[in-house]
Order: structure tokens, then C-alpha cells, then sequence
């Protein structure tokens, strides 16, 4: 099933406001990227069971700071995902993603950790079980891989497929395949936003606290092969993304939404599902909700 369509008129009209905005602000953005690294990295590999805190990786990656007890390789972990951040803000713009820019950022992401297996594929022998679902052989890899990404650039006069469709597609692939010993999940979110800021979209955050609605997509995926759920997981932090930046883009007020509801003297709770539904102009900074104060919601409920 598609991406609905009053999500991609609202997309729409969300990313021209973006577009006419950053006009001549390509510093402000960097700064927004910049300021979101550690919240991104936080969550992906919090998703992936990691006991850092928000405010420990961002000691780790502000202020170069390792908090005691630590494990080191959490503490790795860290400072490589954020290096693959920077490392797609610095080539996504060129270049579409390929097998080898796959390789790059897995090599970025696990040097240190397993430098064996860092920037490779499984080889002969190397097995991965994902829940109730084994992963294919590893002598197939290279094949499934150059599938995916060819179906993904595909681009005929017929291939009207919905940018988000495709892109959901391509993750529930990618993390069927687990083409990786280890890093899968956080490399198949990391390609989402290549894919995504490849097309002048910022990028995203798959967070941690909704982890289980995000892989009920991998059940639906692998028992009907259906991505209805992770197309709305895309499409819905793609809209907060840029909620954020065009309230920063557009210099508003930014306050946090328990303060708006006092001024407008509305519940909160119901602003909360409304910022989740993405039908008021909300969004997320480490895990607080905020909206610009002078200017409109879609909804107020």
C-alpha cells in the first residue's frame, strides 16, 4: 500500500515552505544538522539496545568527555555513527547511494570495534538469525544488494512509484538481507537519510521510544510483504524534520508544547497525539515536544 495521499499533499507543501526558506541559509541548516547528531545517534543505537544515555553521548561527542564505567565500545559505537553523519552530509549530495558507499560508511561504523569485519560483506560460513527469520546466505549477498539498489534508481517514464514507498522498500529489503556480521540496522537507517537528503530533504530520526512500532514494519514486511507501517514511520518523521527546520528557518518563537497548551489553554495530552499524527507543526528536540508559537496549526486537535 502507498503512502497516502493527503501525507503527500501535506509533504508537498511542507517541503516548498523548506525549499523558499533556506534560501541563502545553507549555514543555519549545517548548524541544525550539526546540533542533531548526537539526538540521532542516541536513538539508532539505542534501538539497537545500547545503554548510553542522550546526555552521555553528547558529553562523548560535544565535549570529547567519556563519563566513568562506560563500555568502550558503546563509546565507540558513538563516536563512529556520528562520523558516518558526517560523512553522508559530506557525499550524499554528489553521488546516489552504491554497494561501495554501503561498504564506506559500514567500515566507518565498526572500525575500532571488529576492524574483521568492518566494511565487508558475510562471507562464506557467516550465518545471521533476525527473530524467527534467517537471514539470506551470504553467497547471495552481492546479488540481492545490486537488486535493491537498482530497483531503488530505477527511473522510467513508468516508474511513478512515491519517493517514500521506495525508500521504505529499500530499508525492509536491506534489513532482510543483513548483508553485515553486525551494524545492520544502524547502516540501513544511516542510508535512509543519504537516500533522503540525496532528494533535498533533511534527515530524519527513528526514535528509540518507538522502536516497536517501527519493527511491527519488519512482521508485516516478512509475513505480507507489505510496508503500509514503515511508509508511516518514514512519512511522519519526514514531516517533524521539517517542522523543525522551517520554524528555525522562518526565525519564530519556539516554545516547548506543554507551554503552548497553557497559552491556548488546551490539553496537552491531546496536543501531544495531534504532534504525533503530525496534524500540528510540532516536533522533537532530545525527546521534549516544541512548536513554533506565531504560526498555525493544521489542527488544534
Amino acid at each position: 500500500m502507498a503512502t497516502a495521499e493527503f501525507i503527500r499533499i501535506r509533504l508537498k507543501s511542507i517541503k516548498t515552505e523548506y525549499d523558499l526558506l533556506k534560501t541563502d541559509k545553507k549555514n543555519l541548516l549545517q548548524k541544525i544538522e550539526e546540533a542533531e547528531i548526537p539526538e540521532n545517534v542516541y536513538n539508532s543505537n539505542a534501538i539497537e539496545n545500547s545503554t548510553l544515555t542522550m546526555k552521555e553521548t553528547e558529553k562523548i561527542l560535544f565535549e570529547n568527555k567519556v563519563p566513568k564505567n562506560l563500555s568502550l565500545r558503546e563509546v565507540f559505537e558513538a563516536k563512529n555513527l556520528a562520523r558516518v553523519s558526517e560523512y553522508i552530509q559530506q557525499n550524499n549530495g554528489h553521488r546516489a547511494i552504491n554497494r561501495d558507499h554501503i561498504l564506506a560508511i559500514h567500515q566507518i561504523l565498526i572500525s575500532g570495534i571488529e576492524d574483521n569485519i568492518a566494511g565487508r560483506f558475510r562471507t562464506k560460513g557467516e550465518y545471521v538469525r533476525v527473530a524467527g527469520h534467517v537471514t539470506p546466505g551470504p553467497e547471495k549477498i552481492e546479488e540481492l544488494i545490486a537488486d535493491i539498489i537498482n530497483q531503488y534508481s530505477e527511473n522510467t517514464p513508468d516508474s511513478s512509484e512515491y519517493f517514500l514507498d521506495k525508500i521504505a522498500k529499500f530499508h525492509l529489503e536491506f534489513e532482510r538481507i543483513h548483508p553485515f556480521n553486525d551494524g545492520n540496522g544502524r547502516i540501513g537507517r544511516a542510508i535512509i537519510n543519504w537516500q533522503l537528503q540525496r532528494l533535498g530533504f533533511p534527515s530524519i530520526i527513528i526514535r528509540n521510544k518507538e522502536k516497536k512500532y517501527y519493527y511491527a514494519a519488519f512482521g508485516e514486511y516478512n509475513a505480507a510483504q507489505k510496508s503500509e507501517i514503515m511508509e508511516h514511520v518514514l512519512a511522519m518523521a519526514l514531516m517533524e524534520s521539517l517542522h523543525k527546520r522551517t520554524a528555525y528557518l522562518g526565525n519564530k518563537n519556539i516554545i516547548t508544547l506543554a507551554n503552548h497548551a497553557k497559552k491556548i489553554k488546551y490539553s496537552l495530552s491531546a496536543l501531544i497525539n495531534s504532534a504525533r499524527r503530525q496534524t500540528i507543526p510540532a516536533f522533537r528536540e532530545k525527546g521534549v515536544w516544541k512548536i513554533s508559537d506565531d504560526r498555525p496549526s493544521y489542527t488544534r486537535a
